[in-house]
């Protein structure tokens, strides 16, 4: 093997150290905010670390007394949950055999286009036609309407994220599968879903995620705990006259901590999604 000069390595891991530092740089200082008492964060010159580490932030936002900061924050942290799981599981189950259609049927290729050039549309343009819609349904200030919502934003792009990952996959070994007698949908289930599974853990992913930080129909379409999501409830902690930076800092460590868990979870499922399924020899 061609061996690299320790040099050109020493670059590479500096590179590496630099990049990681960029990334987690901001979340260690949201984290020092969020245990930092109010007069360090206000101090001149700013306080890189806390003299005394304060933790009962924490305790306040996990709280579940009745008409606190805490209720208010635990029930949108189950509100956001709720929604981004169910919006996710929604565009999953369409994305897959849509996008697995358009793979194997590239003259209607067209129809996704189409649909992915809605994402060239602001948010603002949809918003009036979306609220009305929701409105008459009468699923404003509403979980399940919410995620109906965020599935219109998630299913195109899914479906393109999954239909990239099947084109990947022979089109050979479906065909080996039916010749020896698998249906169609044993075919799927058995041959490409597996071959697919990284795919499909990605699109899971990143669907999660976009649904877990939207914040512009969150705020339109909710009004109160019923259906308010941890974007807005953040938000409405700058909203006074007085914020409490420690207080927001807090909340920002707690949303975060769901999606870091998820992305856990998923990344070992892409690792054995790329091991699992199997290929006709």
């Amino acid at each position: 093997m061609e061996r690299q000069s320790p040099l050109f390595s020493a670059f590479i891991h500096l590179c590496a150290l630099l990049l990681a530092a960029v990334i987690l740089a901001p979340i260690l200082w949201l984290f020092i905010m969020s245990i930092s008492p109010a007069a360090d964060l206000a101090a001149k010159p700013l306080r890189w670390w806390p003299q005394t580490t304060d933790f009962s932030r924490y305790g306040v936002l996990l709280s579940t007394l009745e008409n606190s900061a805490g209720a208010a924050f635990t029930s949108s942290l189950r509100n956001s949950i709720e929604v981004a799981g169910m919006a996710t599981i929604a565009a999953i189950a369409l994305a897959i055999p849509a996008g697995w259609a358009v793979s194997r049927t590239p003259s209607v290729g067209w129809s996704l286009s189409m649909v992915i050039a809605t994402y060239m549309l602001p948010p603002v343009a949809l918003a009036v036609p979306l609220y009305m819609g929701l409105s008459h349904l009468g699923m404003l200030n509403n979980v399940f309407g919410l995620a109906l919502v965020y599935l219109t934003i998630l299913a195109p792009f899914t479906t393109w994220l999954m239909k990239s990952g099947f084109d990947s996959i022979p089109r050979e070994i479906e065909s080996a599968a039916m010749i020896d007698g698998a249906g169609l949908f044993q075919t799927l289930r058995i041959i490409t879903l597996p071959l697919a599974a990284p795919v499909v853990a990605t699109s899971s992913l990143f669907a999660f995620l976009l649904a877990w930080d939207e914040f512009f129909y969150a705020l339109l379409f909710t009004s109160d705990q019923r259906a308010k999501t941890l974007t807005v409830a953040i938000a409405d902690l700058a909203g006074g006259r007085v914020s409490d930076y420690g207080l927001i800092a807090t909340a920002g460590v707690l949303a975060a901590l769901p999606p870091v868990l998820i992305g856990l979870v998923m990344q070992r499922a892409l690792i054995s999604g790329l091991t699992s399924g199997g290929v006709k020899g």
